[in-house]
């Protein structure tokens, strides 16, 4: 039965045919539904020709705003962004109409989604995640966006001086033994070279264990020394020695190498277990205050304490770290893998990620819209066209590209290095002057009185030429 201009009509939809069968009339009929429709409604509310006031939140590149002018001269505002891409995909699947209105730039996520139940807004589509503690508030659709968390840090990297530092490939075991064992060999050589060998036969006794400490030395890192062995005994310790010395230098070689590596790339984080064992002060990790990094970060690093760095907004965050006001921050990947790409060059993500989640459209508690949006939702990811879109706005990559290992060793690295040849330089001019102390002590009275002679000189000579410029003088005024 359904209305017509003047009266009710009754349109034909089965037929009886056969007792107990009924099949669909052959004759056509037009049926219209309600709302002078005359497509069949489905088993829900749809949401086609429903006007709704969309709520977004300026985050680049979910919703971006930028400032257009047409060919008139007039400036309108235009919303651009996975997000408002995402909306008109969606108006074109379901057929809705949608309004975009910003939100206050000065509330968190949590109060945010709040205006959904106070009627502000129909529905938010933003970067907004899936929480339990919000599912208590309002409801969420199908997810539009698979997300979890980071941690960022500045990228230079995190470079601490040692001055021993070119100690650190043997452990301080490995170098007593190292020197011990030097030693032991110089008296052994001593032992069996001193009455053959000329080059220390006629020496004190002294004078016979240094060279041979030095002898020892020289071979165990591959630097000549000045005498050679004579004996049989001599030689074969000598050999043993060389053999010694080139397994304790190749792995000293390559240990320093990778240790030199290590600390060119190394971040004052690593990862989360660096956050989660106390290797960063609390108060200088930052946290999004009323976002889910928060809520993870209470239920998992801090215990519940807020007693981490508290951050409103994420260009907040963002200067926090180039200020070296923080040292790390937690960010949603997603944003954070865009804004480190493309507009923040000097920043970087470290560790892998973590607190898998997903983003998805805030409604209202028992929206009769729902399903119908879910269903929109999940043809878009059926069809490929979300991936599309994540490719998109975030594949792009402005910034340059430094992933190349530099394969310059810094200075810090080996500054102590450098530090130590000071040193030996200055104990070496000290053994010098000691031993050539009998020679300065005998020429340095000299030189004090040539020095007092020449000062003698020039000061009669100056008394001599003043005097007759005097003189000059007296003779010119008479």
């Amino acid at each position: 039965v359904q209305p017509s201009v003047n009266s009710l009509n009754f349109v034909s939809v089965l037929e009886y045919f056969d007792p107990g069968n009924w099949r669909v009339s052959i004759t056509e009929s037009i049926i219209i539904w309600p709302g002078n429709s005359l497509t069949q409604p489905a088993d829900r509310a749809i949401l086609r020709g429903v006007s709704l006031r969309v709520g977004v939140i300026l985050t680049a590149p979910f919703t971006i705003v930028q400032n257009v002018t047409d060919d008139n001269g007039q400036t309108r505002t235009q919303y651009i962004g996975y997000i408002p891409d995402l909306i008109q995909l969606l108006t074109y699947k379901i057929g809705f109409n949608a309004t975009l209105l910003l939100l206050p730039s000065n509330q968190t996520y949590t109060q945010n989604i709040q205006l959904v139940n106070k009627g502000v807004f129909d529905i938010i589509v933003a970067d907004v995640t899936i929480t339990a503690a919000r599912r208590e508030i309002v409801s969420f659709s199908n997810a539009i966006f698979d997300n979890s968390l980071s941690l960022m840090v500045k990228k230079t990297p995190h470079v601490s001086v040692d001055l021993l530092g070119f100690l650190i490939p043997f452990s301080r075991k490995l170098w007593i033994l190292t020197l011990g064992t030097c030693i032991y060999a110089g008296i052994l050589i001593c032992l069996i070279e001193r009455a053959d060998n000329e080059d220390l036969r006629n020496r004190s006794i002294i004078s016979q264990l240094t060279m041979s400490i030095w002898y020892s030395f020289g071979n165990l890192v591959g630097y000549g020394v000045e005498f050679n062995a004579t004996t049989a005994g001599g030689r074969f310790l000598t050999g043993g020695l060389y053999i010694l010395g080139l397994i304790l230098v190749a792995s000293y070689t390559a240990n320093l190498a990778s240790d030199l590596t290590i600390a060119k790339t190394q971040f004052s984080v690593s990862g989360l277990d660096d956050l989660k064992n106390g290797k960063v002060p609390l108060n200088r990790i930052g946290i999004r205050v009323g976002t889910a990094s928060e809520e993870y970060f209470k239920a998992e690093i801090s215990k519940g304490n807020p007693n981490y760095y508290p951050l409103r907004t994420r260009q907040q965050l963002y200067d926090s770290l180039l200020a070296n006001v923080i040292d790390v921050a937690l960010s949603d990947t997603g944003a954070a893998e865009y804004d480190v790409n493309n507009r923040y060059c000097n920043l970087t993500i470290v560790g892998d990620s973590f607190a898998t989640s997903a983003f998805a459209i805030v409604t209202p508690k028992q929206w009769i819209y729902a399903q119908d949006l879910d269903v929109g939702i999940l043809s878009l990811k059926e069809s490929g066209q979300l991936d599309d879109l994540r490719q998109k706005w975030f594949q792009v990559n402005n910034c340059p590209d430094d992933t190349a290992p530099s394969t310059a060793i810094t200075v810090e690295a080996v500054g102590g290095l450098f530090g130590t040849f000071a040193v030996i330089t200055f104990i070496a001019v000290l053994l010098f002057l000691w031993t050539k102390r009998y020679k300065i002590k005998n020429y340095l009275p000299q030189f004090i009185c040539k020095k007092e002679s020449s000062i003698k000189n020039y000061i009669s000579r100056t008394d001599c030429l003043g005097t007759l410029a005097n003189l000059g003088k007296m003779a010119l005024y008479a």
